[in-house]
């Protein structure tokens, strides 16, 4: 099964799913936190509009952004955060989709300033090497400077965390750059829950965690988790608008 949008319509039907996956995982900050979608006619990005949270976004509520901030489709307004999409995207063309949240887990463990260990699963994906942070600000990235700083300290890699501020995930897909979200919030909540029984005694060595990240998250179980998600995430919308 194929996740690359064919046209503009499949690319606002993955930003709703994305929205609402991200919103069912526990990702929603009221109206703030955003996913996005790469045009497929490539003039920016298709991204919710401002104002909505994450749980209520269906397809009148997405936007297509241009690399100038101008909303060219949708009749809502652009989130002031778009920089970190286009600029991002501007220079991944590996990179199919992004998202931004303000996970709590991630703030909280950004704060303690130490490695993230491969403690489960989850920490596979963020260890060896280890995951980048984006320190020249805890602001918004309102800006073009201020996003292309932070492409740049994302470099290659799957995901970064955002000290004060949150994480950014990414991936060649939509499925693939939420769970990777979803699994960065999760790998902190885990070390966080260790480091306060604690000190850390025990993790993946670098030859073992790349090995079971092979295994673990390979696309088929990326996409298999994505599904799932989608699956939840349109039931508990449509439970909350009966």
């Amino acid at each position: 099964m194929s996740y690359a949008p064919a046209g503009p319509a499949e690319a606002i039907t993955l930003a709703v799913q994305a929205s609402r996956a991200l919103a069912a995982a526990g990702q929603a900050d009221m109206i703030w936190g955003h996913a996005s979608v790469r045009d497929p006619d490539q003039r920016g990005v298709w991204m919710k509009s401002a104002g909505w949270g994450l749980e209520e976004i269906d397809k009148g509520k997405i936007v297509l952004v241009s690399p100038e901030g101008k909303v060219l489709e949708g009749s809502g307004r652009q989130h002031i955060e778009y920089p970190i999409h286009t600029e991002i995207l501007a220079r991944r063309p590996d990179v199919g989709a992004v998202v931004h949240t303000h996970s709590p887990a991630a703030n909280q463990f950004s704060a303690l300033d130490v490695p993230l260990r491969p403690l489960d699963h989850a920490g596979s994906l963020f260890a060896y090497p280890e995951i980048p942070r984006f320190t020249l600000t805890g602001g918004l990235i309102k800006t073009r400077e201020l996003g292309i700083a932070l492409a740049q300290t994302l470099g290659a890699a799957r995901a970064c965390l955002l000290p004060q501020h949150g994480i950014v995930a990414v991936g060649a897909d939509t499925p693939t750059a939420v769970m990777t979200a979803i699994l960065l919030d999760r790998a902190c909540q885990t070390q966080l829950a260790a480091m306060a029984a604690g000190p850390l005694r025990r993790w993946g060595t670098e030859e073992d965690t790349v090995a079971k990240r092979q295994d673990v998250w390979s696309d088929k179980q990326i996409h298999a988790g994505w599904e799932y998600l989608k699956r939840v995430g349109v039931s508990q919308t449509s439970h909350q608008y009966r």
